[in-house]
């Protein structure tokens, strides 16, 4: 089979190349960023990177009428994003999407599309089911233009599905692992890696009992994997993810006591690192009924495993860097 994964450079993209190319697929993956993530596939006769980005439409059918599967994975993600150019964000998320869905739907290739729990918003109401109401705040918050792209490219997603795409939808609920993004930016794992591996204060935003469901990615891939091929999954909405909650504040602690070293724990007032344009959500649970009914999957990696694989990873990758820098 060929598959097409769009953002195959990235962190869940390298992971799923890597678990196609494994199975004995044909894998190309398309993006615009570091190729670091996988650098490992660079050489493999059934990998092939093309640098280049959703927003081209002429190189997206092209790649599209090559491939049996596409995966939608590409998109801008992070905070910092969010908060510095929420125009970037939509522009990509919504227009990108667009130009995806149209080179699937003209050659009639299955997609499977990246979304994520941010579309539930602040909704208090948790776990969340894949049918449950979206609270959002203000637009004038530009915390909120992330998971309003998102939104509207499932929005668009299920319109092509009532014109005949086989489409599945899948929300990630903080997947993390090895590779998952450079230290110091992006998630809270790699702000809080980073702090660890200097032996700094982890900084806890808030008062640190705000609470998320931490997700290993050999589980997400899984789940991932399953959504392109079991027929079952042709047009759902799918939460991807583990229903166990943990405070970041005890994310930190955990990380502390299984990294070592002399690290404690600070917390920091949230306006201090985002200015006034972010909202934190509270609780963020999903039900995940559907994901084990529909894909056979279920998140079986204790948070304490696979931080302790993610920990080791990044000192790895950090003395790697610094042997490489003469250090």
């Amino acid at each position: 089979m060929k598959v097409l994964i769009t953002g195959g450079a990235g962190f869940v993209g390298s992971h799923l190349a890597e678990a196609f190319v494994a199975r004995g697929d044909e894998v190309t993956a398309l993006d615009t960023g570091s190729q670091a993530k996988v650098r490992h596939l660079l050489g493999h006769p059934r990998f092939h990177l093309v640098v280049d980005s959703v927003m081209n439409a002429e190189i997206l059918d092209g790649l599209a009428a090559k491939a049996d599967l596409i995966y939608h994975l590409a998109g801008v993600v992070g905070v910092e994003h969010y908060v510095a150019d929420p125009y970037h964000v939509l522009n990509v998320n919504v227009n990108g999407t667009q130009h995806v869905l149209r080179a699937a739907y003209k050659h009639g290739r299955r997609l499977v599309f990246s979304s994520t729990s941010e579309v539930y918003g602040r909704n208090p109401d948790v776990p969340w089911g894949e049918d449950a109401d979206r609270v959002l705040g203000s637009t004038s918050i530009d915390r909120w233009c992330y998971s309003t792209s998102k939104a509207a490219s499932e929005h668009f997603c299920l319109a092509y599905r009532r014109l005949g795409l086989p489409v599945t939808i899948l929300r990630y609920f903080n997947v993390y692992g090895p590779r998952l993004d450079q230290l110091d930016v992006g998630r809270v794992i790699t702000i809080f890696l980073g702090q660890l591996l200097r032996g700094e204060p982890l900084t806890v935003i808030g008062d640190g009992t705000q609470t998320r469901c931490f997700t290993y990615i050999d589980d997400a891939i899984r789940a991932t994997i399953a959504a392109g091929l079991v027929r079952e999954a042709e047009g759902q909405v799918l939460n991807i993810g583990t229903d166990q909650e943990t405070s970041i504040r005890r994310l930190a602690e955990l990380m502390i006591e299984l990294g070592g070293g002399r690290s404690t724990v600070r917390l920091v007032p949230q306006e201090r690192v985002y200015g006034d344009s972010y909202e934190d959500v509270p609780r963020r649970i999903p039900d995940v009924t559907r994901m084990h009914r529909t894909l056979g999957v279920l998140a079986r990696t204790p948070l304490e495993e696979g931080l302790a694989r993610t920990i080791a990873w990044f000192r790895g990758a950090k003395a790697a860097a610094g042997q490489s820098d003469g250090v």
